[in-house]
């Protein structure tokens, strides 16, 4: 049975890849392609909404989407822990409704943060730097945000990280107690590198998008699955099996 997608921010980078990928499938069909100017009702008749926008918009989005019935895959930054818990609170009464929160469609940075949370819990000290092309409206980037996040859990029974002269802006925006530094440059698609500091040694963790294609597995993953999701789940990671 074919899928109808609507995609909303069909006109961003995210939005004509995902557009591609959907009309090239034999299991969805791109209902409709919504630019910033199109009105949420155009969304209305699809199966599942998929969200590439930006923070200002999605959560709209996502709630004219919720309130008609319709599923959702949101590939936008900004989904903070805060946001995100107040949509769990919104549909818990909801039981028919999903949506998936995707910070990043990369299997790759998927598995990067991972390894970042599990590290976590054995240093004190730790920072994020992340960089991105010129155009991305956003900073810090919701891929280390989320890293930032998972990292204080996996760490949380030992408190704040060790972060110095934090009121200074060059040290960067804090999140969950840990800097982190955005950079928006031309030549850029995707990097971030996650700097563990220890006695004696430092550990980093990086990854780095070098094509939009490193996209494409997470997205149809991330379709496929927003057809009978329910609730809210938050990662790629929630969507693989990341055990050996």
């Amino acid at each position: 049975m074919i899928t109808r997608v609507a995609v909303v921010g069909a006109t961003g980078r995210m939005g004509q890849l995902a557009s591609r990928l959907i009309e090239a499938s034999d299991e969805f069909e791109l209902h409709a392609s919504l630019d910033s100017k199109a009105p949420l009702s155009d969304m209305l008749g699809a199966d599942i909404v998929m969200d590439v926008t930006v923070p200002s918009v999605s959560q709209g989005v996502v709630e004219f989407a919720v309130a008609n019935g319709l599923n959702v895959l949101v590939g936008t930054s900004g989904w903070t822990s805060d946001r995100i818990a107040s949509l769990e609170r919104s549909i818990t009464d909801k039981l028919a409704v999903g949506v998936i929160i995707i910070p990043n469609f990369s299997v790759g940075s998927v598995l990067a943060t991972s390894f970042a949370a599990l590290a976590a819990p054995f240093f004190e000290s730790m920072e994020i730097i992340e960089a991105h092309h010129a155009s991305k409206v956003d900073s810090p980037s919701g891929t280390a945000t989320r890293t930032a996040e998972l990292m204080q859990d996996a760490r949380a029974a030992l408190g704040p990280v060790i972060a110095p002269h934090a009121d200074q802006r060059a040290r960067g925006q804090q999140v969950s107690s840990i800097p982190i530094h955005s950079l928006r440059m031309q030549g850029v698609v995707a990097k971030q590198d996650v700097i563990f500091g220890g006695t004696g040694e430092t550990l980093t963790i990086v990854h780095e998008t070098l094509s939009p294609t490193s996209y494409e597995a997470g997205i149809m993953l991330g379709l496929r699955a927003a057809r009978t999701a329910r609730g809210v789940t938050v990662g790629l990671d929630k969507l693989i099996n990341l055990r050996p």
